[in-house]
């Protein structure tokens, strides 16, 4: 950053700079969780018992991907894992943008902190109800 007259100015390669690596961040993250759903799909196709000669019947949900309650198992873990993601990025937002304006404003420090605590506390607690109730899918 350079400063003139008491102003930070961004350099002219920064801003370009940032969003290319958000791009390609972007692109990688999306590639490892394609590759990651491909392997947890393509693993049970591998988990299959071997056959022998004398055996003719096969079960009725060997053909699925998710046999029998997994599928509901697999969906409370993504939606659970889903919840805590969301409720960190909310709560990383709101401590971020607390210590932002607590920068701006050292006088209203204490006002701040305290709101950004409560709001804090009520995303933990929409947060662990998410989850209770991914947990609560599984079970049933």
């Amino acid at each position: 950053m350079a400063t003139t007259t008491g102003r930070l100015l961004p350099r002219g390669g920064d801003s370009k700079g940032r969003r290319m690596m958000d791009k390609r961040f972007a692109k990688v993250a999306l590639m490892l969780m394609v590759a990651g759903m491909a392997l947890m799909l393509v693993s049970p196709a591998f988990a299959q018992p071997a056959h022998t000669e004398g055996e003719t019947a096969v079960a009725a949900d060997s053909g699925s991907f998710f046999p029998g309650m997994t599928a509901a198992n697999f969906g409370g873990a993504i939606g659970a894992g889903l919840v805590v993601i969301g409720g960190g990025y909310g709560i990383g937002r709101i401590g971020g943008s607390a210590v932002e304006s607590m920068a701006r404003q050292p006088e209203a420090a204490g006002s701040i902190s305290t709101a950004m605590i409560i709001t804090a506390a009520m995303i933990e607690g929409a947060t662990l109800f998410g989850v209770l109730g991914c947990f609560l899918a599984i079970q049933k």
